[in-house]
């Protein structure tokens, strides 16, 4: 994969990820992955600028709303006297030490976050932020967008750039064959048409 993955006079280029795989992995491994790949990126956590306000939003949401109302249980809570037999203090306890690990994770990812909006994007390869519709051995036709780790979802095509996927896409044009390298085997597939929009 080449190292370039937003626009080529952007000085935003992010380092080689290959063997780096996000792919069928879930939490702390998936972070893990994500967090190895930023580095790599120079500490660069590419993003779109819808993935950066959800990022906010959910810190936001965290910080003035879920955690005041927690401290508010876990002193109640504590005011009923014996916390040995108090679920409400115990869990509340334990939902305040999840909540600032996520806002610890959270805070992070936004402080390394360099935000590309690809309706900006422009040019004739694959780059972030690229809207890519490619057609499978068998014909059928797909659309992925590149995306930042932290705004995945495979059921809306959205794949981040460290994904097999991802990384089988980037820097190749309308018109290339590329293959695909997963646990199920390879596959090849063609790019038929490439377009930088705003994703929603």
């Amino acid at each position: 994969m080449s190292k370039a993955f937003v626009r080529e006079d952007d000085d935003n280029n992010a380092g080689d990820v290959e063997g780096l795989d996000a792919a069928d992995m879930g939490g702390d491994e998936a972070d893990d992955v994500a967090a190895k790949a930023i580095a790599q990126a120079g500490g660069k956590n590419y993003i779109t600028l819808k993935g950066l306000e959800k990022l906010k939003a959910e810190l936001h949401e965290l910080l003035h709303v879920e955690r005041p109302k927690v401290v508010d249980v876990v002193a109640w809570a504590a005011s009923n006297g014996d916390r040995s037999e108090n679920a409400d203090y115990t869990y509340g306890k334990k939902r305040l030490r999840e909540i600032d690990r996520r806002v610890r994770f959270l805070q992070k990812r936004i402080d390394m976050a360099v935000p590309v909006d690809p309706a900006t994007q422009r040019g004739q390869k694959v780059l972030f932020g690229a809207s890519v519709t490619v057609v499978d051995e068998s014909g059928r036709e797909r659309e992925y967008a590149i995306v930042g780790v932290d705004e995945t979802n495979a059921e809306r095509g959205r794949v981040s750039w460290i994904s097999p996927i991802g990384r089988a896409l980037l820097q190749a044009q309308v018109g290339d064959v590329v293959v695909l390298r997963s646990p199920k085997g390879d596959e090849d597939l063609e790019i038929v048409k490439l377009e930088y929009k705003a994703l929603d």
